[in-house]
């Protein structure tokens, strides 16, 4: 079940993650369904690495963008 809009994606993503990191989490996301034949479990930790990639939950309890 690709994400086709950003307001599909799960409620703890939508809650959380600021909305740059919600687009990367459905591009890996969607990227990941593909390429792993649909593993719904593993398209979701692929999408979580990659946010976590730019971004980290800081002491506030947000999510950060933590490159420059």
């Amino acid at each position: 079940m690709p994400y086709a809009k950003i307001s599909d994606l799960p409620d703890r993503v939508r809650d959380n993650l600021p909305k740059h990191a919600q687009e990367i989490y459905q591009a890996a996301f969607n990227s990941a369904w593909d390429e792993y034949n649909h593993d719904e479990s593993r398209a979701h930790r692929v999408a979580w690495s990659a946010v976590e990639q730019k971004y980290a939950k800081g002491d506030d309890g947000k999510w950060h963008r933590t490159e420059t």
